[in-house]
């Protein structure tokens, strides 16, 4: 039986991420922090190397420099190992000059430097997912399978059920059905496949493994441009295409709702997903900072990461990411703090004339604070009613949770809250 020394890991960087915006409007999917002081990226890259899988590649595009400069200062491998972390960056070359069009076409572009690896398999993944596999144990289901291409899925809800790919399978796991992101009543009430009345249904986890000629052939010989909607449903038809059952948490960080409930989740008791696992770690980079300072703070329920200097604040479910910089005073609840890429220097006075952070006498509650904003005294920000949409110049709220965007200063005494 192969090995998993045979498999790529070929990781798809995203594309604009218009439902994470203004997370994305300067960064790509991928590089968005979770958790404190990790990024979405490092899941998968943690998945394959505690997988086994050594050889990586990420297919990047859109507000990649971030994601380029945290890959390379975190997945260095030393020259004793057979391991890589490269970028495949998208450019123009003599057969194209066009950006990547969807998840198919962007491999397609490089199936050269695919093809170069020697791999003999390819595991295609997701750069926003939050999750824990053994890919070890999808690739003996394949080989075991004589699959061409193996699909990982796992139970979905009724709820959902129009936001996956749904698939319907024989007893032995082949699949025999596939569609993408079905509306149609009648055709969800068809693919009804799953033996559980909370999640009927069984849907696509946006992992695939080909054999590598396949996936060449594949792609050489269509102009498709996407894996779900496309590649796969006309596969199932002329291959033998197989789902790999995954009951493990696994989520779809792709909007802002989503993003903030997987944080703050984080930070409860018995949260389904937890970054201590000794066995299977997640990484990440390095950064050699202090230990956060809590000068008689109350928390609860928080997750704190590094370098962080608290005063005497009230903190209640909430993510207190790098740095973060919080006076005294304020109040912080069901909020995620980014944190900063850097302090500011004593001696010389901060931007825009308030300092890093948190101002004192703040009140943040219902809102996401991104990386190296600065908010004055007396700062408050109230949640919106679900479902509300509003873009300022300095503040926007998507499903009536606001977010401050990256560098942005906000004066002492700014109100942002609905209106009585």
């Amino acid at each position: 039986m192969p090995s998993t020394n045979d498999i790529l890991g070929l990781i798809l960087g995203g594309g604009r991420g218009s439902r994470l915006y203004p997370l994305t409007r300067d960064r790509s999917k991928p590089a968005v922090p979770i958790a404190g002081k990790y990024r979405l990226i490092d899941i998968p890259i943690s998945n394959c190397i505690n997988s086994g899988i050594n050889r990586i590649a990420i297919l990047t595009q859109f507000n990649s420099v971030s994601l380029h400069r945290h890959i390379s200062r975190t997945y260095v491998f030393d020259p004793f190992h057979r391991g890589s972390v490269q970028i495949l960056a998208a450019e123009q070359t003599p057969k194209s000059e066009g950006w990547y069009q969807g998840t198919a076409d962007a491999v397609r572009k490089q199936l050269l430097e695919i093809e170069s690896t020697g791999a003999e398999y390819v595991l295609i993944l997701s750069g926003d997912h939050l999750y824990r596999m053994d890919y070890a144990d999808l690739a003996r289901f394949h080989w075991e399978m004589g699959a061409d291409i193996t699909i990982a899925v796992q139970p979905v809800p009724r709820s959902e059920a129009s936001r996956y790919g749904l698939l319907k399978r024989t007893p032995e796991g082949r699949v025999v059905d596939f569609v993408e992101k079905p509306k149609d009543p009648q055709v969800l009430t068809n693919f009804v496949s799953h033996d559980d009345p909370q999640k009927p249904y069984l849907g696509s986890m946006g992992i695939y493994m080909f054999k590598t000629a396949l996936l060449i052939r594949l792609l050489e010989a269509s102009t498709d441009d996407d894996f779900g909607g496309e590649v796969i449903p006309k596969a199932i038809h002329t291959h033998k295409v197989y789902g790999y059952y995954f009951d493990g948490f696994w989520v779809d960080i792709g909007t802002i709702r989503s993003y903030f409930e997987t944080n703050l989740m984080l930070a409860r008791p018995n949260s389904p997903f937890n970054f201590h696992g000794a066995s299977r770690p997640i990484y990440t980079r390095a950064r050699f900072l202090p230990g956060s300072v809590i000068r008689g703070a109350k928390v609860h329920n928080v997750m704190l990461a590094d370098g962080c200097l608290i005063g005497q604040a009230n903190i209640e479910d909430a993510i207190i990411g790098l740095r973060s910089q919080i006076g005294d005073n304020v109040v912080i609840r069901n909020s995620i703090i980014i944190g900063a890429d850097f302090y500011d220097t004593p001696d010389q006075p901060p931007s825009g004339g308030i300092p890093l952070g948190i101002g004192p006498g703040s009140h943040i509650e219902g809102a996401i604070i991104d990386k190296n904003t600065r908010l004055g005294a007396g700062v408050k920000i109230q949640p919106f009613p679900p479902g509300t949409e509003i873009d300022r110049q300095d503040w926007v709220v998507r499903d009536g949770i606001v977010v401050i965007p990256k560098n942005t200063i906000l004066p002492d005494n700014t109100i942002i809250a609905p209106e009585d």
